[in-house]
């Protein structure tokens, strides 16, 4: 039997509830949301679907309807507005958080908690600090989605297929992430030596990814789509023990010479356990300075948020 609670049904969690039910074996999922009639509607509306995906208990419910889930995935927060960055959300979306992971834990949960809330490296961190879970049961969405942006955007521009691409953004899922060039692949060679790859083209490509999802939010009012296939793939992973390797929030301990306790943007490997292990990738030198400076920032973040 496998149980999935969802709390927060908005757009990325009514996204993610009709991807779950196409792309996973399930047999029961919960939804949550401070809006009453929100899960009551949509678990109706999602029913409609199983006579083509397979039986699901798809239903409304509270909290304490965790204590024997698999997998709590939490989307609820404020949505990020036109001109706002991820980490202004943080004291707003941190009251939330402290709201959902008490009553969670409270009700006996001793699942894996999967965290798309932003700013996600912060709350990821959070969620651990507040539930208490070993650091493998506690994993964000963290830089999937940029990674998934610049793969599409270095397809479209090299003219090849995005499941040819081999590429990840790493760091924060916000202003201090950063593009993997030196490491990335296109079709088993290395982007580097692809000649119309020249810095210029590169940068260009680093500002088009980092620009989507505002320019997304601008034109229809959120993103969704792309978030809600990345935790699809994550729960999926875990309920039905697949190793798959994505760059996640994980727990860093030590790896890329950082000291800070945090989670951040970097490729790791999930299963049934949650997170298996945390691949340290092979960074330059510029870029490993990068990644420690958005630990940093992170750090004088969740040092303003324990204040």
């Amino acid at each position: 039997m496998s149980k999935v609670l969802l709390v927060g049904d908005g757009a990325v969690g009514s996204t993610f509830a009709n991807d779950l039910l196409q792309n996973t074996n399930l047999n029961e999922l919960v939804i949550c949301d401070v809006v009453k009639n929100r899960p009551l509607g949509d678990s109706m509306d999602l029913e409609d679907i199983t006579p083509f995906t397979g039986s699901v208990n798809v239903h409304a419910g509270e909290y304490s309807d965790a204590k024997d889930a698999d997998v709590v995935v939490i989307t609820a927060g404020i949505p990020r507005k036109p001109g706002e960055t991820r980490l202004d959300l943080v004291n707003k979306n941190v009251k939330i958080l402290k709201s959902i992971v008490k009553p969670v834990v409270d009700s006996g949960f001793n699942g894996i908690f999967v965290v798309s809330a932003n700013p996600v490296d912060i709350l990821t961190t959070l969620t651990q600090k507040l539930s208490g879970f070993p650091k493998n049961k506690v994993i964000g969405t963290g830089t999937s989605l940029d990674s998934a942006r610049l793969r599409v955007e270095l397809a479209k521009k090299l003219n090849v297929k995005v499941e040819d691409v081999n590429a990840y953004v790493l760091g924060e899922h916000g202003d201090t992430s950063f593009e993997n060039f030196d490491e990335a692949t296109v079709a088993g060679k290395a982007l580097t030596s692809y000649s119309e790859m020249t810095p210029e083209v590169l940068t260009a490509i680093e500002s088009d990814v980092r620009k989507k999802g505002g320019e997304i939010i601008a034109k229809k009012g959120a993103t969704f789509y792309g978030v809600a296939m990345m935790l699809a793939q994550i729960v999926k992973a875990v309920l039905e023990n697949k190793e798959i390797c994505l760059p996640l929030s994980a727990p860093i301990t030590g790896q890329y010479g950082i000291k800070h306790d945090l989670y951040l943007g970097t490729p790791t490997v999930i299963n049934a356990n949650g997170i298996s292990h945390v691949i340290e990738a092979d960074l330059s030198d510029k870029e490993l300075s990068k990644m420690q400076n958005s630990a940093d920032k992170m750090q004088e973040v969740l040092a303003g948020v324990a204040e």
